[in-house]
């Protein structure tokens, strides 16, 4: 592995492509640290640690997630990727619906320009519609417990906060995208991959801090034992990860032969593969958006009915997790139903004439789709379950912050991990395709020596 890096440096192309990328990260990990005017910040950073105390932390620190730490601090990218992943999900959902852009969808790479341009509007308006309500947030010193966090409120900060908010988001779309374009790997999947990294520091503090004796008993809250069992605990999940990630089901395709003229076509074998995750990540930020939704009302309206839901479907509750795990496993099947059309797939194989063994082409292809990938989604969308409601058994059982929790499973480590995966794929494929070793080395398998009878 240490080889396949330093070949990487020896390609020029190469190289600049990951120094570039490495320079937008640091652009973007810059601007995390840059305040947003009219803001005290000390009286802010007060707040969310006793914040972090309640029910509200766990909100904004799924928001802290997707910014990189930005929201805690309300700096110039607070919003973070979030409105530009709404509104990609947004325009994934109209696709299906809307027949314009099914039809706009299918025309190659001018009709994913135009998507991409509707999605980056759509960014821009999500954009202003948070920085205005989290303005007005800001003004109100009854959400601080009587912390005046603006210096000089009115609609001449509310205007200075939509304006930079929203310019912090539109820029973190333009860097991901010239990752997309100039540097190595999924821009956007390396911003939050970035921002998610740039809390480890942080997590090791606290199991150091923890590990320190202290307190009445003068005991340590965590003792090497239990670090050393964290710790096989994150292997086995990041293995777990990987295979969830990788894991495909590969159906079998034959093309007919076709003559034409003096020249025969077709005739060939290959396979069409049906990932076990096909959803990735999605699930996840679906099913927690929905189910933060009542704690999200219950941190800016004070109604004991509300409170009281809130307090029903924070971290660790019992029907927080199994309602989290059902509402994976739910969009998980959704997400699947609009990326993976069958009918379509079984369409243009029949077209190209494409078949599987033993099955007929057009509708009885269509349905064999759908059987499998039925089946093959439903263990898919209970891995998925058990890895995301992890931090929360883990933090509740060993007694550990939610924030060192979450690197042993949950969103964070499906992120880093699938995010790791296709940019060395990318890597890999460059290296390969200039004759160079890979990450995986290839050949025989070293110790099997062949026996002569």
């Amino acid at each position: 592995m240490i080889q396949a890096f330093v070949n990487a440096f020896k390609i020029p192309d190469l190289r600049k492509k990951i120094l570039f990328t490495l320079g937008i990260i640091a652009v973007y990990r810059l601007g995390t640290f840059i305040p947003t005017p009219g803001i005290d910040g000390a009286k802010l950073s007060l707040f969310f640690e006793n914040l972090a105390r309640t029910q509200g932390g766990t909100l904004f620190g799924v928001m802290n997630l997707f910014s990189g730490g930005a929201i805690h601090r309300l700096t110039i990218f607070a919003l973070g990727i979030m409105p530009y992943i709404s509104s990609s999900i947004i325009m994934q959902l109209l696709t299906v619906v809307i027949p314009a852009l099914e039809k706009m969808a299918k025309e190659g790479e001018i009709g994913r320009k135009k998507i991409n341009q509707f999605t980056r509007y759509g960014t821009i308006v999500l954009s202003i519609i948070q920085s205005f309500f989290i303005s007005l947030w800001l003004e109100n010193p009854a959400h601080f417990g009587g912390l005046e966090i603006v210096v000089f409120p009115g609609w001449p900060f509310r205007l200075l906060t939509i304006l930079t908010l929203t310019t912090g988001s539109a820029f973190i779309m333009w860097l991901g995208e010239q990752i997309q374009e100039k540097g190595i790997g999924n821009g956007m999947s390396l911003i939050v991959a970035a921002g998610i990294l740039s809390r480890v520091p942080t997590a090791l503090f606290q199991i150091i801090t923890l590990m320190r004796p202290g307190g009445q008993s003068g005991r340590a809250q965590m003792d090497p034992l239990t670090v050393a069992f964290m710790l096989s605990i994150m292997v086995a999940a990041i293995v777990a990860v990987v295979m969830l990630t990788q894991g495909e089901r590969k159906i079998p395709v034959q093309y007919a032969k076709r003559v034409v003229g003096r020249k025969v076509f077709g005739g060939q074998s290959t396979f069409i593969p049906f990932k076990v995750n096909q959803g990735g990540v999605m699930p996840i930020i679906f099913a927690q958006s929905i189910i933060l939704f009542p704690a999200t009302i219950g941190v800016f309206v004070p109604n004991p009915l509300i409170q009281q839901v809130s307090s029903a479907l924070t971290h660790g509750n019992v029907t927080y997790t199994l309602l989290t795990m059902f509402l994976i496993v739910f969009f998980s099947y959704f997400y699947t139903a609009i990326a993976f059309n069958p009918v379509d797939v079984a369409d243009n194989m029949k077209k190209y004439g494409g078949f599987i063994p033993g099955v007929r082409p057009g509708t009885p292809t269509a349905e064999f789709f759908d059987f499998i990938i039925n089946r093959i989604t439903l263990p898919g969308g209970f891995f998925l379950a058990i890895i995301a409601v992890a931090p929360d058994v883990i933090g509740k059982g060993l007694n550990v912050p939610h924030q060192v929790a979450d690197f042993f499973g949950g969103t964070a480590l499906l992120i880093v991990v699938g995010v790791a995966l296709d940019t060395i794929k990318q890597i890999e494929s460059q290296l390969l395709m200039r004759h160079y070793e890979g990450f995986m080395k290839r050949g025989r398998i070293r110790g099997r020596q062949q026996r002569t009878i």
